[in-house]
């Protein structure tokens, strides 16, 4: 597995979590995957450190504790009438992932062009793995809670060391690709839902494909991307010289 440069990789545990396909999150029951979706992960690092100059991608994760759920009956707010409904939602439980991530300059904002600098924002996303992320995080939805530390990715014991074979997962939501984020033409201006096929190996290990490479999406709508500048993002102006050094 190849390990670049601005590299990051850290530690995440819960109680819970619930990595669920969008189209459930309308209403009704929910079940999660048995593993973090690309999407969700993705999700987890830009709470660690974000800025639009940078795109981050997701290279693995490691399962490392045994995958159990748990269903729980919860009242969700029912939106179309008072009161609240009833369903029945089914978590992961007690959770922990090694993941490894590396960031690429976005070159969908050349307003940001000014603020492309590698070592600066490697730097800054280091020192956020260190102290715990910038944002709360969160396993997939909003009442699971996760806890972030920095880790060398591979080591210490996983369930899944010993196991034979690979458990191939089928057909799974991978993530959204908004046009701010597009690299192919044909997702530029719009919002593309993208899909593949993951597979776990030994020690829990699960490599994701990048969003481009994913060959089975579908384009939802049009939709255009957002500007940054100075007058709008005052993230530009927001680190000083002496940080950017340290």
């Amino acid at each position: 597995m190849k390990k670049y440069r601005n590299t990051i990789e850290f530690e995440v545990t819960g109680p819970y979590a619930l990595f669920s396909n969008p189209v459930m999150k309308v209403g009704g029951e929910k079940t999660s995957y048995h593993i973090p979706t690309y999407e969700a992960l993705r999700g987890i690092v830009e709470s660690i450190y974000w800025k639009p100059t940078i795109m981050w991608i997701i290279d693995a994760v490691r399962v490392m504790n045994p995958i159990q759920t748990e269903t729980k009956g919860i009242r969700p707010i029912a939106y179309d009438k008072s009161g609240n409904d009833l369903a029945y939602y089914t978590y992961l439980k007690n959770v922990r992932y090694q993941v490894r991530a590396h960031f690429e300059m976005n070159y969908n904002h050349p307003e940001l062009e000014e603020d492309r600098n590698d070592n600066k924002h490697h730097n800054i996303a280091r020192r956020m793995v260190n102290r715990g992320g910038r944002r709360d995080i969160f396993l997939g939805t909003r009442e699971c809670q996760a806890f972030e530390e920095p880790c060398v990715f591979g080591e210490g014991e996983s369930y899944y060391d010993t196991m034979t074979g690979e458990v191939d997962y089928g057909f799974m939501y991978h993530g959204i690709t908004y046009p701010e984020d597009a690299i192919l033409e044909e997702d530029k201006g719009k919002m593309t839902v993208r899909f593949w096929k993951p597979v776990m190996k030994k020690g829990g290990i699960i490599e994701f494909i990048r969003p481009e490479e994913c060959t089975q999406k579908r384009q939802i709508r049009k939709m255009e991307r957002k500007v940054f500048g100075k007058e709008n993002f005052t993230g530009l102006n927001e680190f000083t010289d002496e940080e950017v050094s340290e």
